[in-house]
C-alpha cells in the first residue's frame, strides 16, 4: 500500500490548513503522526474502518479527521493552528485491526511540512 499526502503548506497563527492521504489499497487504521524538529513523532489523530476516531489532546477541538465512504483517503482538518503544530505531518495506515494511537502503523507516506507563523 502507498501512501500519497498533498495539503500540507504555510498557515498563519489562528488559520487552517487541511491535510489529505490517499492509499492505493485496503487499510484498516489510517491516521496521522507528526515531528517537529528536534523531537520525537508524536500522535495525532486516527480513524479505523468502523469511524472511530481519536484524536491526541493537544488537537482536540482544533483538528478533525475524517475518511472518505470508500475508506481509501483520509483527511485532517487543521483549524486554529498555532505556531507549536509546526512540523511535518506523516500519513500512516495499518494493513490489520491495531490500537488507534498505536505507533505500529504498517504503512508510512512521505510527509508533509506544516508551518504556522506566529
Amino acid at each position: 500500500v502507498q501512501l500519497v499526502e498533498s495539503g500540507g503548506g504555510l498557515a498563519q497563527d489562528g488559520g487552517s490548513l487541511r491535510l489529505s492521504c490517499a492509499a492505493s489499497g485496503r487499510t484498516f487504521n489510517m491516521g496521522w503522526f507528526r515531528q517537529a524538529p528536534g523531537k520525537e513523532r508524536e500522535f495525532v489523530a486516527a480513524i479505523n474502518w468502523s469511524g472511530m476516531r481519536s484524536h491526541a489532546d493537544s488537537v482536540k477541538g482544533r483538528f478533525t479527521i475524517s475518511r472518505d465512504s470508500v475508506k481509501t483517503t483520509v483527511y485532517l482538518q487543521m483549524n486554529s493552528l498555532k505556531p507549536q503544530d509546526t512540523a511535518v505531518y506523516y500519513c500512516a495506515a495499518s494493513g490489520r485491526p491495531i490500537s488507534l494511537v498505536s505507533g505500529e502503523y504498517d504503512y508510512w507516506g512521505q510527509g508533509t511540512q506544516v508551518t504556522v507563523s506566529s
